[in-house]
């Protein structure tokens, strides 16, 4: 098999953020001799509003900074608005999954239905034939011509758990310029000073585009108001209070706000979001071990697995891998861990590799605990 194969030429439409990834990825797909063409996604219909200083990719400036980087490149540039597409698929989305108890992950959800979904559809109607974006993440080409998605060359930099959302098809119309070549984000950035791109010493955007000071509690509560409730321990003692349930996730420790300390002096941490009686659970680190789960909306980057298989997991963007038992069962996918993991919420995505190769993910929909009295039995 082999990598990011040139066949021929291609149409090849890039999707300019602003920062330095997204422009040198453009101009490699330049340099290799591809019809390129720049796009900035406008994803708020007031620009301002989105963010300042270097959290995200939605302002004017980073607009401007792009248009900059695609005239140094030579190619033509435009700014598409999906801002109504984007509020509805990915921010209205975040907010109903907080308040439903979840934690979702909304740049998995961007690349899904924004990047992948209304950009690659809107790209291949205009005769396009891929989308080209600054993710680091590898393609490998098979020899009956069916693409595979697989970790950068760099895992330290490895994007692919939130492209772990794309199908076969999405993947054949994808190109990531900088996930096949082992270099560290300071040669990326000398790379763009040597192409003349100003955005070359930019910092990189951190945090969620769409929360302009990072502030995800204050967000919500703008959107869903106060909803005053309990917070609990495992026995159903109440040992604190909150103004809205959707402002925890699990695994969490600082902020609980809980006037007096547990009977053993450690510290607790969010077990259980629960939106129907308003409550959050607290307890022990150890209650925040699991031994399984039960993820839905599966999403295969190519052929669904057949029958149960081992795999390894990743479970949060910035997480390790751990192995994992897996099987689709009547369209859910039940995972099952040889060693507990901590701090998995419903919500996140978890996605299953293969050696490097990306074999799909899935959204969390519960968790088992680990025993902890059976453990401690044996």
């Amino acid at each position: 098999m082999t990598e990011n194969p040139q066949r021929r030429p291609l149409r090849v439409l890039a999707a300019m953020s602003g920062g330095v990834d997204s422009a040198v990825a453009a101009a490699r797909a330049a340099a290799a001799g591809h019809d390129v063409t720049g796009v900035h996604l406008a994803l708020s219909a007031n620009p301002q509003s989105f963010r300042t200083g270097a959290r995200g990719c939605c302002t004017l400036e980073d607009s401007r900074d792009a248009r900059r980087a695609a005239d140094v490149i030579g190619i033509p540039f435009y700014v598409w608005d999906l801002a109504e597409r984007f509020r509805e698929d990915v921010v209205d989305d975040f907010v109903a999954e907080y308040e439903a108890g979840r934690t979702p992950n909304p740049c998995l959800r961007c690349n899904e239905k924004i990047k992948f979904a209304a950009l690659l559809d809107k790209a291949l109607a205009l005769g396009f034939d891929a989308v080209c974006t600054g993710h680091y993440a590898t393609i490998v080409t098979r020899d009956d011509g069916t693409r595979e998605l697989h970790r950068a060359s760099d895992t330290a930099k490895d994007q692919s758990y939130v492209l772990g959302v794309l199908d076969e098809r999405q993947l054949a119309h994808a190109m990531f310029p900088l996930g096949d070549t082992l270099t560290t984000k300071d040669e990326i950035r000398a790379e763009a000073e040597r192409r003349g791109l100003a955005v070359a010493r930019k910092p990189d955007s951190h945090d969620i585009c769409f929360i302009a000071d990072g502030d995800t509690q204050g967000f919500l509560a703008q959107r869903l108001g106060s909803a005053p409730g309990e917070i609990v321990d495992e026995s159903g003692t109440a040992v604190g209070s909150h103004d809205g349930a959707y402002g925890f996730t699990i695994g969490q420790r600082k902020g609980l706000r809980i006037g007096h300390p547990a009977p053993d002096g450690k510290p607790r941490y969010v077990l259980d979001i629960s939106p129907v009686d308003n409550t959050v659970t607290v307890g022990p680190a150890e209650g925040l071990d699991i031994t399984a789960l039960t993820a839905i909306r599966p999403r295969w980057c190519g052929a669904a697995p057949a029958g149960p298989g081992t795999y390894t997991a990743q479970l949060r963007a910035h997480g390790g891998e751990t192995a994992a038992t897996a099987e689709l069962v009547d369209g859910t996918l039940r995972v099952t861990f040889p060693e507990p993991v901590r701090g998995v919420a419903p919500g996140q995505a978890i996605v299953l590799y293969d050696g490097t190769r990306v074999v799909g993910s899935a959204t969390i929909a519960s968790t088992r605990r680990r025993d902890l009295a059976a453990a401690s039995a044996g």
